[in-house]
């Protein structure tokens, strides 16, 4: 096998009319030059260039060999730029899991554009709230909400203050009444969502001085976020929902926000992947663009809470 740095000695030789000069060009020794020069003559069966003490020239055999080793190097270089241009660009296939709600009304519209920006690049988005599936599907990372159980996951911060809040559609607090404390939740239908094979219906508050907690219970049930959520604009009743999966329903006035004066469960979004090497340039730049669309979000909730003060 013929060494690159060989070709481009024998051609920067014929060039320069020189071996010594082509080595001084290269910042090789005259030793290793002249060993190079051995090494591709012996590979090829030919003498390529002719010496004496003062002068050097091509042989008939080197003359024709020159132009194909030109169009090799040649070829190599615009390789090398061609890779160069790809480690610029955002291409290929992302494969990335995503929670149910989160997934279909904030991610979806997010990655449409992520793909505008980067229109080389394929996206495959799927779907679940179960950590189990970070480890069935074929993805290269996961966002989730919580600390992963799994210890050895690397978790990278997307959402790191994002919190549950209580809320509910306008047409159900017409038709059964303002929640002004939190323990008349039990004369309301709350929305439950199951955890793994657990129905969430244990919840947890802060007041400023101390934790609050306590068990609701409603007419039903879903391990599907998108549902609880979508039963909670319908106005079937009260949900305790992350901030970042009804901020839209808020704003638009779908839902509002009840007791707000309430700090709820924090409810963290993450980044997963089983080790740092599939954090790839597109992973990186999804992850930066998660991160600053949902600290604006956070922001807005902030805003709001203030505003109720």
């Amino acid at each position: 096998m013929l060494r690159f740095d060989d070709l481009q000695l024998f051609v920067r030789a014929a060039d320069l009319g020189s071996l010594s000069a082509a080595a001084r060009a290269m910042d090789l020794s005259p030793a290793v030059a002249s060993a190079a020069l051995k090494r591709i003559e012996q590979q090829l069966g030919a003498r390529l260039l002719a010496r004496s003490t003062r002068s050097l020239r091509l042989t008939a055999e080197g003359e024709g060999f020159l132009a194909y080793a030109r169009a090799a190097l040649g070829s190599l270089e615009e390789g090398r730029r061609l890779l160069a241009r790809g480690q610029d660009q955002v291409s290929g296939v992302l494969q990335l899991s995503a929670p149910s709600d989160f997934g279909r009304n904030l991610l979806v519209p997010w990655l449409d554009e992520f793909q505008r920006e980067h229109p080389l690049l394929t996206v495959r988005l799927l779907l679940g709230d179960r950590i189990a599936d970070l480890f069935r599907q074929p993805v290269d990372v996961a966002l989730r909400y919580g600390a992963p159980e799994d210890s050895s996951l690397v978790a990278l911060p997307i959402a790191a203050d994002n919190r549950r809040v209580l809320c509910a559609a306008p047409a159900y607090l017409a038709r059964h009444g303002e929640l002004r404390q939190l323990e008349q939740l039990a004369q309301h239908n709350c929305l439950l969502f199951m955890l793994g094979s657990r129905v969430h219906d244990h919840w947890h508050f802060h007041d400023g001085k101390r934790e609050v907690s306590l068990t609701v219970s409603g007419d039903r049930f879903s391990d599907d976020a998108d549902v609880v959520r979508r039963w909670a604009v319908a106005g079937a009743g009260v949900a305790y929902k992350s901030w970042l999966d009804v901020a839209a329903d808020v704003q638009a006035g779908r839902l509002r926000v009840l007791l707000p004066e309430l700090q709820g469960e924090r409810a963290p979004l993450n980044l997963l992947c089983a080790h740092r090497a599939q954090l790839s340039k597109p992973v990186n730049l999804l992850r930066e663009m998660l991160r600053l669309r949902c600290e604006k979000l956070s922001a807005q909730l902030q805003g709001l809470l203030e505003s109720d003060e």
